[in-house]
């Protein structure tokens, strides 16, 4: 039961360590400047951002804004409209590595999508070297099951710093075909409880597209919102500032 209980925690401090990049920083920072990043918090986001998620923030903040543009057409990036509910696995991967691949090549039309983005893709999605941060990853898992002696506790880190492609399909497709809306927006998002609960308020899918420069995702009694308050506890440590609008 201890042991469990260890795991269990692990698996927590990775996945909140992974929200907090994601759903505080990449997204309603970097993506949507509901967030104001401090400077040095900055900084630190364009070196550390790859390590720690895997995913490179500017890539990110690009194809989630393409996502914006085009939400549920034929040019969204990674819409269950389009590609099926179990398809946006492939179809969000996909799109990804070609967002990475035409900011690389300084195409004009994506590059003037993130040109506000202060930082430019790392040395590692610039030299091939993308898979690096997963290597890593893996190693402290290892590292952790064997000088604990205990396996799961490896599983546990390397599952709740890794689980962003879980994340991501579970907003991307589920939040788009299952909920409730609040606000008629012209895309298919839904509010989804079970993937808000879970994805700290993401799965608010048709809150933030009516109102995408909004720090909080949630507008009713009984939505919460877990990413803000994870965006609360980063403004009273001084890393962000909450644009209130």
């Amino acid at each position: 039961m201890f042991t469990l209980v260890i795991a269990i925690l692990i698996f927590l401090v990775g996945y909140l360590l992974n929200m907090f990049y994601i759903t505080v920083l990449y997204h309603r920072g970097l993506t949507h400047n509901a967030v104001q990043i401090r400077p040095f918090m900055m900084k630190w986001l364009s070196w550390s951002g790859t390590w720690v998620t895997g995913l490179e923030p500017k890539a990110w903040a690009c194809m989630h804004r393409l996502h914006h543009l085009h939400s549920d057409t034929e040019k969204d990036p990674h819409s269950p409209v389009q590609n099926g509910v179990m398809g946006v696995w492939l179809a969000q991967y996909y799109s990804y590595r070609e967002v990475i691949t035409k900011l690389n090549m300084q195409d004009s039309q994506l590059s003037q999508v993130v040109k506000d983005i202060p930082f430019g893709i790392s040395f590692l999605n610039r030299y091939s070297l993308s898979n690096l941060p997963y290597f890593l990853h893996a190693f402290i898992a290892f590292l952790l099951s064997f000088f604990s002696g205990y396996w799961v506790f490896g599983f546990a880190y390397f599952l709740g710093i890794m689980s962003h492609p879980i994340q991501g399909w579970m907003v991307n497709a589920l939040a788009h075909r299952f909920g409730y809306r609040n606000f008629d927006t012209d895309d298919q998002s839904k509010n989804n409880l079970f993937v808000s609960f879970l994805v700290f308020g993401e799965g608010f899918q048709n809150n933030h597209h009516a109102f995408p420069a909004r720090a909080k995702f949630s507008c009713r009694p009984y939505e919460f919102d877990f990413g803000y308050g994870l965006c609360w506890i980063a403004e009273k440590l001084g890393l962000v500032q909450i644009l209130r609008n």
